[in-house]
């Protein structure tokens, strides 16, 4: 890949033409070197460095990966931060055929977690960061979702996203025909804390500001659940929301 379609990975249009998204920084190209040892199509990943960098990949990739030596200019013009730390990788799409987990069939006893039309890239990293922890579950998200793979989602999941099941463009109505037991949010639910919260399949969250159409919950047959607090403001962050859910499910 050249250095011009590199810099394209920023927008989605791009990454879904060329079927690549960005990796930055030394923390995500070490989780990414670990992920491959499962995930093979992801040693095709192409790394971009300054010269600083070439000995540090030396003493710590493994990985045969096609490398290619760039300016301090080259590398901030392909990088979305404002101080690139010099190293770059081009991540191939997980294949059909791949042993990804965003392609595998669901496994025995994992859950999905599904989210509505979510818009903020740091709520989906730190939403994938735990579920990549706790591990058993499966992503979700609908259309007009923000991009998994758009770079702030990626930084924020600290390598999260080379270890979730994620599918995109998943219709509620499709949920509705995957599951048969489907819980969701409401301020009028059952406790978490209540037995049953423990014994469906999917769990959907809606978006930020205006959450999931009443009327597709209630076709849906989603059964409702609710987060007692007992502090002065009205709403938990759709992040928090999740990771308390998650927590309550594993525990």
């Amino acid at each position: 890949m050249k250095v011009d379609d590199v810099k394209k990975l920023q927008h989605r249009k791009y990454r879904e033409e060329l079927h690549h998204f960005l990796v930055e920084g030394e923390h995500l190209i070490l989780e990414l070197q670990k992920a491959a040892a499962t995930q093979p199509h992801l040693a095709q990943s192409q790394l971009f460095i300054t010269e600083q960098y070439q000995g540090w990949v030396a003493e710590n990739i493994s990985l045969n990966l096609r490398t290619t030596v760039v300016g301090h200019k080259a590398m901030s013009q392909m990088s979305d931060t404002k101080s690139p730390q010099g190293i770059i990788a081009a991540v191939p799409f997980a294949p059909a055929s791949s042993a990804h987990p965003a392609v595998a069939q669901p496994a025995k006893n994992e859950r999905a977690v599904y989210l509505y039309e979510i818009q903020d890239p740091g709520n989906l990293g730190t939403i994938l960061r735990t579920l990549a922890w706790f591990g058993g579950f499966r992503c979700l998200l609908s259309a007009n979702s923000v991009d998994p793979y758009n770079p702030k989602v990626v930084r924020s999941s600290m390598g999260a996203i080379f270890h979730v099941a994620l599918e995109q463009y998943v219709a509620l109505e499709v949920v509705a025909e995957r599951y048969t037991r489907i819980a969701c949010l409401d301020m009028q639910g059952k406790a978490l804390s209540d037995s049953s919260f423990k014994e469906f399949d999917c769990y959907v969250f809606g978006n930020e500001a205006r959450g999931v159409p009443r009327e597709q919950l209630e076709a849906m047959q989603a059964q409702p659940f609710t987060i007692n607090g007992s502090g002065a403001i009205e709403s938990l962050n759709l992040a928090s929301a999740v990771n308390m859910c998650v927590y309550e499910l594993v525990r």
